[in-house]
């Protein structure tokens, strides 16, 4: 069975500057009526991708050098807006897939949302956050490594402190973020009881 737990996610990084970025700019409304969520990632940010492209500059998400990023770093009260559940799914399928974000803050329902997936929001200072970007922005090739278990983000020579309420970051150390794979590892004893309800006929 895979291995669900999350300790240390290492990558490429990608930044975005500014505060409050909501869930409508993460993914537009009109990509809400889909069927699965599987195309979603390519449309992560488009409507900023577009208004930006527009005036002659270029969104972090379109950077080339960025694009095999795993670990997104923002800002204050990141994912903020309605609670779509759509805005995490967007970024966990955009290219190599945002396995971590590193912010100041977050909106509460993005957070649940996230964690739900087995993507962890973890917060660090305001200097912290900005000296993450500032080393980042100096090699795009440079990787960042995100220690659950440490609560400590390595980037070059930056070094940060992490935090995460605990009932979260120890859901997704042990894997029990995932309900599905928790539900399939106690299958035995779910057929033991169902087999004995008499109302429950059979068991597949």
């Amino acid at each position: 069975m895979q291995d669900v737990k999350r300790t240390v996610i290492t990558g490429k990084a990608i930044s975005l500057d500014g505060n409050d970025i909501d869930t409508d700019r993460i993914i537009p409304a009109r990509f809400l009526r889909c069927v699965t969520f599987d195309d979603l990632g390519a449309h992560a940010f488009e409507d900023d991708r577009k208004q930006l492209a527009e005036k002659g500059k270029r969104h972090a998400f379109d950077d080339p050098s960025r694009q095999e990023a795993r670990v997104l770093v923002v800002d204050r009260n990141f994912g903020c807006g309605s609670s779509r559940e759509h805005a995490p799914q967007a970024l966990m399928r955009w290219n190599k897939g945002i396995a971590a974000i590193i912010g100041e803050s977050y909106a509460e329902i993005f957070f649940g949302n996230c964690v739900a997936l087995g993507v962890p929001c973890l917060t660090a200072t305001h200097d912290a956050i900005q000296e993450l970007k500032k080393e980042l922005a100096s090699d795009p090739a440079l990787e960042i490594s995100v220690d659950l278990e440490r609560k400590e983000a390595r980037a070059g020579k930056v070094r940060a402190a992490l935090s995460m309420p605990e009932g979260a970051r120890k859901q997704l150390l042990t894997g029990r973020w995932d309900s599905s794979t928790e539900l399939l590892e106690g299958k035995a004893a779910i057929a033991s009881t169902a087999k004995a309800l008499p109302y429950f006929g059979h068991w597949h």
